[in-house]
């Protein structure tokens, strides 16, 4: 991993070997798997947990209580959510603590895909190989091989064996 003033990653961050951090980041408290790649303008706060192999796209937001399994590709401008009910302030009228609030995980399995500009609400799990499409919203579990798309994310197809993903070349 590169040192740069332009990286801001606090002591107590785990990197696995080979991690690659781009400039413009803000991680703290986080841990972060080998040979996983984390792009510009990424943030990654505290107790996220981001396995190996996975790719976290620019400008994407990681919050506690996040956690990221292996071979996760995560597009551009992908928010997390972990609050159900976010407040600036307690009954008090006082700015809110850590006492305030519940943080609600969320799980995102082995070899999921999350398109560019998804929003995930908190505690919600997307299953082993799903895709959520770009722009969705995530309000619900998405199911193990389900691609879902759209607000709220919805199921329209399944991945079978059979089905490819990927368009064949030059197509």
């Amino acid at each position: 991993m590169n040192s740069s003033p332009l990286k801001l990653i606090a002591s107590d961050v785990k990197v696995g070997n080979r991690v690659r951090i781009h400039d413009f980041t803000n991680l703290y408290g986080c841990t972060i798997g080998d040979d996983t790649k984390v792009g510009t303008f990424v943030e990654i706060q505290k107790g996220a947990v981001i396995g190996r192999r996975c790719k976290v796209s620019s400008h994407t937001f990681i919050c506690e209580g996040v956690m990221i399994e292996d071979d996760v590709f995560i597009g551009h401008n992908v928010t997390f959510i972990n609050d159900r009910f976010p407040r600036a302030t307690n009954a008090q009228g006082q700015l809110q603590t850590e006492q305030d609030w519940k943080c609600e995980p969320t799980l995102v399995r082995k070899g999921a895909s999350i398109g560019s500009g998804v929003t995930l609400l908190c505690g919600v799990t997307v299953g082993e190989r799903a895709i959520v499409g770009a722009g969705s919203l995530v309000t619900k579990d998405v199911p193990p091989c389900a691609i879902v798309a759209g607000n709220p994310a919805r199921i329209l197809r399944t991945i079978t064996a059979t089905t490819q993903v990927r368009l064949p070349a030059g197509k």
